[in-house]
C-alpha cells in the first residue's frame, strides 16, 4: 500500500496499517515524497483512531530506520536514559558520567528546552565552549576514550521524526500518546542502545500532569521499546515540585557540581540519579539488581569516579580542562541577584511547576520563540521544598535576572507559584511507580 492517501483512509476507518505501510510513510516523510498535508491528515487520523500495541512498535522502527542506526563494538553495553522533562531535572549531566564510571558506554542523545521545561543541551552550553554538535566519529572517539557523551542528534538520526515532530507542532497533533513514543524512541534507538531507563514525570511541572496520564505514556514507551528490542524499564517520579533546588541553565549545572564534587546524596537530584541508574545497570547485566545497581551508581558519584568521568567529558567536547576543580570561576553569573520575601509564615504546601518554568523561560532562561537565544545565568535558586517551614518576610527564593525590572516580574511570579499553608504537608513521594516490561 505505498500509498500515503490509503494509509491516511485505513486509519480514518478505524483500521491499522501495515507495517510496510509504516515504514513506507516513514521514509517518505524523511525523503519528502510524503507532502506536508499528508504528514498533518496522518497525525491527526492517528490522534483520534490510534495506531495499537503493533502498529506503535512498526511506526518506531520505521522512523529509527528512517536515517542512519548506529552500531558498536565497545567494551561496554550502550545503555541510556531518557526524561520527559520537569523543572529542575539535572539528572543527565549526573547520571551520564556515573553510568561510564560503572563500565557502561552512554551516547546520550539529549534535546533543548520545550515549552516550561528546560534542557539538558541548553544547561551543558552554560560551561563555556561546550560543543553539542559532534559528528559520528567525533562521538565513536569519545565513547572509546571517555565512554560518555551528551550531544544533540545529528541531521542524519530519524529525520522522518524530525519532519513529522515540526507538522504535529502546527497542527495541534502533540498530544498522542502512539506519536510521542515513536518521537521519543525512534531517536534513542537509533543510538544502538542495548537498554534504556525511562523518566516518565508527574505533576504540576510535568506535561503529564496526572499519575493516570503519565502510567499511560510509561506503559506505551516501555512495551514499545522491549518490543522494538531494546530492555526497557520507566520510573514514574514526581514533579509536583522542582527536582532540584534551582532551576535555569548554569544554576543547575551549579546543582550538579555540588553533588559531584562532595554534596550530599540524600537530596532529591542524587536520590533520583542513583535510582534510574540502578534501574538501567540491572537491565544491562552490570547489576544484579536495581537496588545493587543504585548502590553503584551512589558509589561512582561519592568516591568522585563520576566527576573524573564528566570532566574529561567536558574537556572532550571543547570545554574548560579544569572544569571540574574550577567549576565556581568557569560558569556566568546574572547582574542582578534578588531575595523573593515570603508573604506569610507557615509550610510550603503545594507549587505551581509550570508557573515557575513559565518565570525561567522569561527571564530569558528559555526560548519564547523559536530562534532566541538562551540567557545561560538567569534562573531561580533557592527554591524550597514541599514541607519546608516558611517565616515572614525570608527568602522563598533568590531571583538570578539580567534586570532589575524582570527580577521584579519574576519575583511575582514566584509568590503566586508557591502555596503556603498553616500545617505541615506530607511530603510527597520521589518514586510514584516503577513498570517493567
Amino acid at each position: 500500500m505505498t500509498d500515503a492517501r490509503a494509509i491516511i483512509a485505513t486509519l480514518r476507518d478505524g483500521e491499522h496499517p501495515g507495517a510496510e505501510d509504516l515504514r513506507w510513510f516513514a521514509h517518505g516523510l524523511a525523503s519528502g515524497e510524503v507532502t506536508d498535508a499528508q504528514a498533518g491528515a496522518f497525525a491527526m487520523a492517528v490522534v483520534l483512531r490510534g495506531l495499537g500495541e503493533a502498529g506503535r512498535v512498526a511506526l518506531t522502527q520505521a522512523m529509527r530506520d528512517s536515517g542512519k542506526v548506529l552500531r558498536w563494538d565497545l567494551p561496554g553495553p550502550v545503555i541510556d536514559k531518557h526524561s520527559t522533562g520537569g523543572i529542575g531535572d539535572c539528572v543527565s549531566l549526573l547520571l551520564a558520567p556515573a553510568l561510564a564510571a560503572c563500565g557502561a558506554c552512554v551516547p546520550m542523545i539529549s534535546g533543548r528546552g520545550l515549552g516550561h521545561t528546560g534542557g539538558t543541551l541548553d544547561k551543558l552550553e552554560a560551561i563555556p565552549g561546550f560543543r553539542t554538535g559532534l559528528d559520528e566519529a567525533a562521538l565513536r572517539r569519545q565513547l572509546g576514550q571517555v565512554r560518555c557523551a551528551i550531544v544533540a542528534a545529528s541531521a542524519d538520526i530519524a529525520p522522518a521524526d524530525r519532519r513529522l515532530y515540526a507538522i504535529r507542532d502546527v497542527t495541534s497533533t502533540v498530544e498522542s500518546i502512539d506519536l510521542i513514543t515513536a518521537s521519543i524512541l525512534s531517536k534513542k534507538l537509533a543510538a544502538g542502545l542495548q537498554a534504556l531507563v525511562l523518566d516518565v514525570k508527574a505533576g504540576s511541572g510535568a506535561f503529564m500532569k496526572t499519575g493516570a496520564e503519565a502510567e499511560a505514556l510509561a506503559r506505551a514507551l516501555v512495551s514499545t521499546a522491549n518490543g522494538a528490542g531494546c530492555k526497557t524499564s520507566a520510573l514514574i517520579t514526581d514533579m509536583t515540585q522542582p527536582l532540584a533546588p534551582s532551576a535555569g541553565n548554569a544554576l543547575e549545572v551549579i546543582e550538579v557540581m555540588e553533588v559531584l564534587t562532595g554534596g550530599p546524596l540524600r537530596t532529591r537530584l542524587g536520590a533520583l540519579t542513583a535510582a534510574l541508574g540502578g534501574e538501567v545497570l540491572a537491565l544491562a547485566g552490570l547489576a544484579t539488581d536495581a537496588v545493587e545497581g543504585e548502590g553503584l551508581v551512589a558509589e561512582a558519584l561519592e568516591s568522585g569516579a563520576a566527576a573524573e568521568c564528566f570532566g574529561r567529558m567536558i574537556a572532550a567536547q571543547g570545554g574548560p580542562a579544569d572544569f571540574v576543580d574550577r567549576w565556581p570561576d568557569r560558569l556566568p553569573s546574572a547582574p542582578v541577584m534578588r531575595p523573593v520575601p515570603a508573604p506569610e509564615a507557615g509550610f510550603l504546601a503545594a507549587v505551581d511547576g509550570f508557573r515557575l518554568g513559565e518565570a525561567v523561560v522569561h527571564l530569558g532562561g528559555g526560548r519564547l520563540r523559536d530562534g532566541d537565544r538562551v540567557n545561560p545565568a538567569v534562573g531561580l535558586a533557592g527554591l524550597p521544598e514541599i514541607g519546608t517551614e516558611i517565616f515572614r518576610g525570608l527568602p522563598l527564593a533568590v531571583v538570578h535576572a539580567q534586570s532589575e525590572a524582570a527580577a521584579e516580574v519574576a519575583a511575582a511570579a514566584v509568590v503566586a507559584a508557591c502555596r503556603i499553608s498553616e500545617d505541615r504537608p506530607e511530603p510527597p513521594p520521589l518514586v510514584w511507580k516503577r513498570i517493567a516490561a
